[in-house]
């Protein structure tokens, strides 16, 4: 049986390549460096982070891209013996333009080093490769219009001026032949997200329409010939939950069909868990994944109709593995724990390191949390509606301009924090910073106002959030009690849906360390070990 969600938390977009007995999922990453998750499974049940492709400067600098911009949609495939990998690069989100710049990248296996980028074109985002039985291949993506009141927020059916595609030349390494657009997508509109794929001589299109939230959906398309014309499934949309408001997983949409080796049928589809009262997806989009089968030459959810169901027959009966509910990640090793990333930078050892104080993860103190260019900010993905998260700081600042500590980060709008830092009368402090979705100003809240004085030595930093709630604590020294700092705070305003509100971003929530020192003198800060654990 496959449980959906299958990568559970912020996974979106997911492209999904078979080679023999295995199966890989490429999930789009934003900002977050490095970029692009690949998961591994061998029977689509089970699923293992293996590589982060993205890794170098000379492959991708984020550097001042805004929040929800960077790495969007990568397509995953395998051809003439190497992977190959197509994604785009986003720097700008708001007003009419995009300026989205398309690559290729290849490896000759998938836990290798993967080649620096060709650039391919910037005519759109959500680029795919789709290799041909004749040895041609062919480069697919959405056109962008600018000619439209279409920008976060409040996205408009011309922006997404149909599917356009052109022959990629490996020789040459550089498009060739004429720009056609072959797809202009359904009434639903707002197409992106195309892949494409042949069967029994029809080339079948699937696409994403109707935005990234909760109109979406998988919408399917056939012709006998590649640049078309293509006639639309006979139920329009392969996958959706847009008429049903009442299914588990909602805003489905954006996926990818995949064959085992005995036939039989998959596709996979973003989605997201939204939390009553107020519908919001704190978890942010997930993958899954749903059993189809063939039915006069078109593809249908096994289980009827368009509405993705949580449980799915796995091939051989798989069942998934129990995951640990509680995990304590320690800093002894050479890398971080591959749960962790950063934000944009392609130079990680300006904004932390392992070995200046062995055993512990030494976070440099840079830009203020928020930043485009260079914040110190390790974390990993909120994957559980209720979960605990737990680190010792070690931080002994000197200004109200320098401060570390625990966050529960989406993006410069919506986060809580709390924080060590210095104030004028009351020396050290542990206190909140907190920006509830205040879009577009991003201004601070301090709940605690200046905070409670600490002593020195280690701090211990923990939060609870349970569903839309969120606590704070902390404790000083190994046998103080935990004390909980400041009231309930919104945790559900740290989804897709806070603040600024539905497509106006589309990452993830995050738990993590920080530390931010505006004087410029980079204050360090030590941090012991990080917990992550399951709440019921």
């Amino acid at each position: 049986m496959i449980r959906n969600p299958i990568l559970p938390g912020f996974n979106p977009d997911p492209s999904i390549c078979r080679v023999g007995e295995d199966y890989y999922i490429a999930t789009s990453t934003f900002e977050w460096f490095p970029g692009v998750q690949i998961h591994h499974s061998r029977d689509l049940a089970n699923w293992t982070l293996v590589r982060r492709p993205l890794e170098r400067k000379s492959q991708l600098d984020m550097r001042g891209n805004p929040d929800s911009c960077g790495v969007w949609a990568p397509c995953l495939s395998y051809a003439d013996g190497l992977f190959w990998l197509v994604y785009t690069d986003v720097k700008r989100l708001d007003g009419n333009f995009k300026d989205a710049h398309n690559y290729i990248v290849t490896a000759p296996t998938i836990d290798g080093e993967w080649s620096d980028p060709i650039y391919v074109n910037s005519s759109g985002f959500d680029p795919t490769l789709f290799h041909d039985d004749d040895g041609r291949k062919w480069f697919l993506n959405m056109q962008w219009n600018h000619r439209t009141e279409s920008y976060g927020g409040a996205p408009k059916h011309p922006a997404f001026d149909g599917i356009l595609m052109q022959e990629w030349d490996a020789g040459t390494k550089s498009l060739k032949g004429p720009i056609k657009n072959i797809f202009a997508g359904s009434p639903l509109g707002l197409v992106e997200g195309p892949h494409l794929f042949k069967r029994n001589g029809w080339y079948y299109l699937t696409t994403a329409e109707g935005g990234t939230g909760y109109n979406h959906a998988v919408t399917m398309a056939r012709s006998k010939s590649i640049d078309g014309p293509y006639e639309m499934h006979p139920d329009t949309h392969l996958i959706t939950a847009k008429d049903a408001p009442d299914a588990v997983l909602q805003r489905a949409g954006h996926g990818q069909y995949v064959e085992t080796p005995a036939g039989e049928a998959y596709h996979t589809h973003l989605c997201g868990r939204p939390m009553p009262p107020q519908r919001r997806c704190t978890l942010g989009r997930e993958t899954a994944l749903q059993k189809c089968v063939w039915r006069d030459d078109w593809l249908y959810l096994e289980h009827g109709g368009v509405v993705p169901a949580v449980d799915v027959p796995s091939p051989g009966n798989a069942e998934p593995h129990a995951k640990p509910k509680r995990i304590d990640y320690r800093f002894d090793g050479p890398q971080l724990p591959d749960d962790f990333q950063w934000l944009r930078t392609p130079e990680p050892e300006r904004i932390f390191s392992l070995t200046d104080n062995p055993g512990s993860l030494r976070l440099h103190g840079r830009e203020s949390i928020g930043s485009w260019f260079e914040q110190a900010l390790v974390a990993r993905r909120q994957e559980h509606h209720s979960f605990r998260a737990e680190t010792v700081v070690d931080f002994a600042p000197e200004t109200y301009q320098q401060a570390a500590g625990l966050t529960h980060y989406y993006n410069r709008h919506k986060f809580h924090a709390v924080v060590i830092t210095w104030h004028e009368k009351l020396g050290r402090v542990v206190t909140i910073f907190s920006c509830p979705g205040d879009f577009p100003h991003a201004r601070m809240v301090f709940p605690v106002e200046s905070g409670e004085p600490v002593p020195d030595g280690p701090v211990h930093l923990a939060m609870d959030i349970r569903d839309n709630d969120l606590q704070f604590f902390f404790r000083s020294g190994e046998g103080g009690n935990w004390q909980p700092l400041g009231p309930l705070l919104d945790a559900g305003v740290v989804s897709d849906e806070g603040g600024r509100g539905e497509h106006g971003s589309f990452t993830g929530a995050f738990a993590g360390m920080f530390a931010f020192d505006i004087t410029g003198r980079a204050k360090p800060a030590d941090f012991h070990g990080f917990v992550y654990e399951a709440l019921a």
